[in-house]
C-alpha cells in the first residue's frame, strides 16, 4: 500500500458522521447494482414478484454493495488522497478513523447475508457475498493495481445482481440469467473506460494501469465501441431465448442504435468532456435496457 499520512479523525456532529458512513457506501453505485437486480425478478416471476420479496433483495443487496464499496474505500484509502475525484471521500479527508470503517464494511454484509437468507433463500445470500469477495479480493487488492484488463475481469462482481434478483425467485439459475449478467459484463468495460478516460491524469498519479494510463486515450475509444457493440449483440441474444417478447426487442433496437452511435462518436472526438457525456449516457442505457426487461415481462 502507498505510504501517505491520512488525516487525524476530528469529532463531528452526529449528522455529519452518519453522512460520512453514507458516502462511504457509494450511494449512486448501489443505485446502479438496483436497478440490475430488480428487473430479472420480474422475468423470473413472468410478473411482478412479492413485494416483501422485492424489498429483501433491495434493502439486503444495497447493504451488501454498501459493504463492499467501504471495504474498497478502506484498503484504497492512501491512493484516493493522490486522486482529485477521491480526494473528498471520508477516509482521506479524517472523517472516520479506518478501523470503524472496515467493521462497518464488513457488518453490512454479514447483515446482508442473514437478511437474504433467511428472507429469500440460500443462493440469492451466497451470490450476494461472492460478488462482495470478488469485488474486494479479485478486483480491488489483485486486478485493480496490477493489469490493465482489471474493469474488464472485475467488472464480473457488478454483474452479480441479475443473478441474485433472478434466483430470489426461483431459488436456480437459468439462461436468461446468465445472459443479462452478461449484458452487465460487457457493459462495464465501455461504461467505466469512458470516466477513467476524464480521470487519466489521476490514475497515473496513483500508478493504477487503467487503459486510458497505459495505452493511451484513442486506443480506449476504440474498445469502448467494441465493447458497446457486443453489449448490444448480447441485450439482442436475449430474445433467442423466448423469455422476452417484441416489446423487448424494439427498446433493445432503439437503445442498442443509439449506444454504439454515440459510443462510435466517442472515438472522433476522444476529449474528457465526450467521454464523460458518455458515461453518463451508459447509465442511463443500462437503466433503460433493464426496465425493457421488467416492462416486457409485464405486457407478456
Amino acid at each position: 500500500m502507498l505510504e501517505t499520512t491520512l488525516p487525524v479523525e476530528v469529532r463531528r456532529p452526529l449528522a455529519a458522521t452518519l453522512g460520512a458512513y453514507l458516502r462511504l457506501t457509494k450511494p449512486r453505485v448501489i443505485e446502479l447494482l438496483l436497478i440490475t437486480a430488480v428487473p430479472p425478478m420480474f422475468l423470473a416471476r413472468e410478473g411482478v414478484p412479492p413485494l416483501g420479496l422485492m424489498l429483501s433483495v433491495v434493502v439486503g443487496g444495497a447493504m451488501a454493495a454498501g459493504g463492499a464499496n467501504t471495504i474498497n474505500c478502506w484498503i484504497e484509502r492512501d491512493r484516493d488522497q493522490l486522486m482529485r475525484r477521491t480526494l473528498s471521500r471520508p477516509l482521506p479527508q479524517g472523517e472516520i478513523v479506518p478501523s470503524r470503517a472496515l467493521i462497518f464494511g464488513i457488518a453490512l454484509n454479514v447483515v446482508a447475508f442473514g437478511l437474504l437468507a433467511s428472507t429469500a433463500n440460500l443462493l440469492a445470500a451466497a451470490l450476494t457475498i461472492s460478488a462482495t469477495l470478488f469485488y474486494v479480493f479479485v478486483y480491488t487488492l489483485w486486478l485493480k493495481p496490477r493489469t490493465v484488463q482489471n474493469i474488464v475481469i472485475g467488472g464480473a462482481a457488478g454483474a452479480v445482481p441479475a443473478l441474485v434478483g433472478w434466483a430470489a425467485v426461483r431459488g436456480s439459475l437459468a439462461a436468461p440469467a446468465w445472459l443479462l449478467f452478461a449484458i452487465v459484463f460487457f457493459w462495464t468495460p465501455a461504461h467505466f473506460w469512458a470516466l477513467a478516460v476524464k480521470y487519466r491524469d489521476d490514475y497515473a498519479a496513483a500508478g493504477i494501469p487503467m487503459l486510458p494510463v497505459v495505452r493511451g486515450i484513442e486506443e480506449t475509444t476504440r474498445q469502448i465501441a467494441a465493447y458497446a457493440m457486443v453489449t448490444v449483440a448480447v441485450t439482442f441474444a436475449m430474445t433467442l431465448t423466448g423469455d422476452v417478447g417484441r416489446f423487448y426487442a424494439a427498446a433493445v433496437l432503439v437503445l442498442g442504435a443509439i449506444f454504439v452511435v454515440r459510443a462510435l462518436a466517442l472515438t472522433r472526438t476522444p476529449t474528457p468532456q465526450a467521454a464523460i457525456r458518455f458515461f453518463a449516457w451508459s447509465n442511463v442505457y443500462l437503466m433503460l435496457v433493464f426496465v425493457a426487461v421488467a416492462v416486457d415481462a409485464l405486457i407478456r
